[in-house]
């Protein structure tokens, strides 16, 4: 092994060196999840996302073999926690990438980490540098896809479909912005809407057709899914989710999900990955995975 770290680019946006990071993620998940919780999608969806703390991304640690990046410690949207994403040949880093976090991802020295309850070796390491595990987790859950069994049903007048051929921006803007659950109305302008959505819409490498939306019978978006992936891999990831209060409980967000991910499946997905353990999903077909637990030293 020849090992190098550098730190990540100061330059902010859809960068070379994004590219790397995604290529490397798309690398060691292409077959398996492998036991972390930061797959390609959640990354290019970070990093569209109006919230990342741009001014911090040189802090970012890669590790490089010959060249190629074998080790990832990031952030999502700010400071302060730590995920970790690692070519399993390359365990022996683990203890570099934490030290790493605990000094350039804290916050006044403050630290979370997340760790996979499966992974032993890295729950010692962080145990000998000062962490404890805390009562906050972070769940996954996988679909088996089979195209025979992807089933749903819709209430009479309302439909499923993809934006690839074209989608109104504030319809699109509105269902997120009620589905998330925030008052009122949403942001009115398309400068806006795009400015907050632009993950979904303007990603470089979101497939719209891949975006689901269901629709009522007055055009209105009520439910929508987000699928990420990537051709040649076996595992699509659902992100995000949401369907307007006053369309739940009517199979929406079940259709919106399933035909998203019979999309995946008819590309070559074998799997759909979800960060939730809610009940919604498990009751369409989902079966949850060994939780991650975040480790804190302070």
């Amino acid at each position: 092994m020849n090992v190098k770290f550098r730190r990540y680019s100061h330059t902010p946006g859809f960068t070379e060196d994004f590219n790397l990071v995604r290529n490397f993620l798309v690398r060691i998940n292409a077959n398996e999840i492998t036991p972390h919780d930061f797959p390609w999608g959640r990354w290019e969806w970070a990093f569209s996302l109006p919230y990342l703390d741009e001014q911090s991304i040189s802090r970012i640690g890669i590790w490089e073999d010959s060249g190629k990046i074998v080790g990832l410690a990031t952030y999502e949207d700010k400071l302060g926690s730590a995920y970790f994403s690692l070519d399993k040949e390359y365990a022996i880093l683990k203890q570099e990438m934490l030290s790493y976090a605990a000094t350039e991802l804290s916050v006044d020295g403050k630290l979370r980490a997340l760790i996979p309850d499966i992974d032993v070796e890295f729950q010692l390491v962080a145990s000998k540098n000062g962490f404890r595990p805390s009562e906050s987790r972070e769940y996954n859950s996988v679909y088996d896809i089979e195209l025979d069994s992807i089933n749903y049903d819709l209430p009479d007048g309302y439909t499923v479909s993809n934006l690839a051929s074209g989608y109104d921006i504030r319809k699109y803007g509105r269902v997120l912005w009620k589905g998330f659950n925030h008052e009122g109305e949403p942001p009115e302008s398309e400068q806006e809407i795009r400015e907050r959505m632009k993950s979904l819409i303007g990603g470089p490498h979101a497939n719209l057709e891949l975006k689901i939306a269901a629709i009522s019978p007055q055009g209105d978006y009520v439910s929508y899914c987000g699928m990420w992936y990537e051709r040649g891999t076996e595992n699509a990831l659902v992100e995000p989710v949401a369907t307007d209060p006053a369309y739940r409980l009517k199979g929406l967000g079940k259709a919106a999900v399933l035909e998203g991910i019979r999309q995946c499946g008819i590309l070559g997905a074998k799997r759909a990955y979800v960060g939730s353990c809610q009940q919604f999903y498990y009751n369409i077909g989902f079966r949850p995975l060994p939780p991650s637990t975040w480790w804190v030293r302070k």
